[in-house]
């Protein structure tokens, strides 16, 4: 039986492309590559605003943004890059850390021409959002994170994994069977709508066999002692963008986030939505970030 992925991919990627988006491969360097999707026309994509969306950890790019870059495709430049071991992104470097993908994807948007962006972070990706917002702050004029933390100390990782049933991330973000994929999704949704037993052993099939191994690593590097972390002073403008039902980063964590970030973010929440909120309420979701978006930009141009 034809895998029902394998056969959506193309269509979504023909989508993309009658969208004004193309594929674009980057060598950051020897031995690292970055999998981008980028604007088809580049003269074009000159004049308008960069928004740069990162995935969380299940996912690939396209995957995960489908229905947000055809919401703003038109009238953005949209960079939708595959973090290393996701997608046809790769690197023969040990490095597994966010800083490492902070880097790559940096590096990545530079060599785009990307002088300035909004990131739109999702979980894994927020992290690696608040890495490059630190690290590059010339790069990260504003942000918008959904479901996501500052960084994974123990602590929080610990009650994460509480609230879920797992006793950690690897075995929650990388199943072993089609009971596995049909938690993740679960757990990831507020309402999970039906889908055919079928439906979950292609996407492990697709989505869970490549980089097992590189994936638990990025994993290891994720969490950090609380005792070594420390909240960076952020220049940038933020915006929480919150699935309200979420239960893997919770309201609770949401503000504890906005502490950190000393009150200074901007909140907004979506109702009956849970951590992918993104797939779960898209039209919802795409109205509220057209709605942050246009508070940074003015017709597509920065304020």
């Amino acid at each position: 039986m034809v895998n029902t992925l394998s056969l959506y991919k193309p269509l979504l990627h023909g989508l993309m492309k009658v969208a004004g988006m193309r594929r674009q491969v980057v060598e950051i360097e020897s031995g690292t590559v970055i999998n981008f999707w980028v604007p088809s026309d580049e003269t074009t994509a000159k004049r308008k605003s960069a928004v740069v969306f990162l995935h969380g950890f299940g996912f690939d790019g396209i995957l995960t943004w489908q229905f947000q870059v055809l919401a703003l495709a038109n009238k953005y430049a949209v960079y939708v890059p595959d973090f290393l071991f996701f997608g046809d992104s790769i690197t023969d470097k040990s490095e597994r850390s966010p800083a490492f993908q902070a880097e790559c994807m940096a590096k990545g948007l530079r060599k785009l021409g990307v002088e300035k962006c909004t990131l739109v972070g999702l979980s894994y990706g927020g992290m690696v959002g608040f890495k490059m917002a630190e690290m590059y702050p010339n790069l990260v004029d504003s942000m918008v994170i959904t479901c996501s933390v500052m960084a994974l100390t123990k602590s929080i990782s610990r009650a994460g994994l509480q609230r879920i049933g797992f006793s950690s991330w690897a075995e929650y973000l990388i199943p072993e069977t089609v009971k596995g994929v049909k938690t993740l999704l679960d757990v990831a949704f507020y309402k999970l709508p039906w889908m055919p037993n079928f439906i979950y052993k292609d996407i492990l099939e697709d989505m869970c066999f490549d980089h097992r191994k590189e994936r638990h690593e990025l994993l290891e590097e994720l969490i950090v002692e609380d005792k070594n972390f420390t909240a960076p002073h952020f220049t940038q403008r933020i915006h929480l963008l919150w699935g309200g039902d979420d239960i893997i980063f919770d309201m609770k964590e949401c503000r504890n986030l906005i502490d950190l970030l000393q009150g200074k973010a901007t909140l907004h929440c979506i109702e009956r939505a849970g951590h992918l909120a993104e797939l779960e309420r898209p039209f919802v979701y795409n109205r509220q970030l057209k709605k942050i978006l246009a508070s940074l930009y003015k017709d597509g141009k920065e304020n």
